[in-house]
């Protein structure tokens, strides 16, 4: 794997949502690395990617209310546990579960493995929620997938925050996930 600023020099066998994607941040002005990688399946795949990278990409989960009207993107520290019922209590949401692919591709124009905070960009209906962890608004970067699982970014925090969240609509609402048992 390499390390490499901005978008891929040739977009060819690329997906377009990997694409708009580039283009996306390009149009804003906001930097990014990226790397190339198979699809990441197991921890150790995942330590190789963020040691490229120089960042820990945190844990993004797609989930949603037992009637499925309400939607969450959570971003949280990739060492911390998912404990339902915490996360529950925060948001006054009760019976939280994981949303479907089809769910991900309808809102997010994602596929499992690719869940990312750059799928908000497709959400124009501003139907998905993003919950972030206050923990990973403390790392100076953030790691994240391009909409695809076979690429990885590293965005500064302040870019998400200030920029690229404005640009899709959507809003961070902060919560505190301790992840113990």
């Amino acid at each position: 794997m390499e390390l490499y600023t901005g978008r891929p020099e040739n977009p060819e066998g690329r997906l377009p949502r990997e694409i708009r994607t580039y283009d996306f941040l390009d149009n804003l002005g906001i930097r990014y690395q990226r790397t190339d990688h198979e699809r990441a399946d197991n921890m150790e795949a995942c330590n190789e990617i963020d040691a490229v990278l120089g960042v820990i990409i945190c844990k993004n989960l797609f989930l949603c209310n037992r009637q499925k009207t309400a939607f969450y993107l959570l971003m949280m520290s990739g060492d911390k546990k998912f404990k339902t019922k915490e996360l529950s209590a925060q948001i006054q949401s009760a019976r939280l579960s994981f949303a479907g692919p089809e769910d991900m591709l309808k809102h997010l124009d994602i596929e499992p493995g690719a869940v990312s905070i750059m799928g908000l960009m497709n959400d124009r209906d501003h139907a998905v929620q993003l919950l972030v962890d206050e923990d990973v608004l403390k790392d100076e970067y953030i790691g994240c997938h391009p909409c695809v699982c076979t690429s990885s970014l590293k965005i500064l925090t302040q870019d998400i925050l200030r920029i690229y969240l404005p640009a899709t609509g959507h809003t961070l609402r902060t919560v505190q996930l301790k992840g113990e048992d």
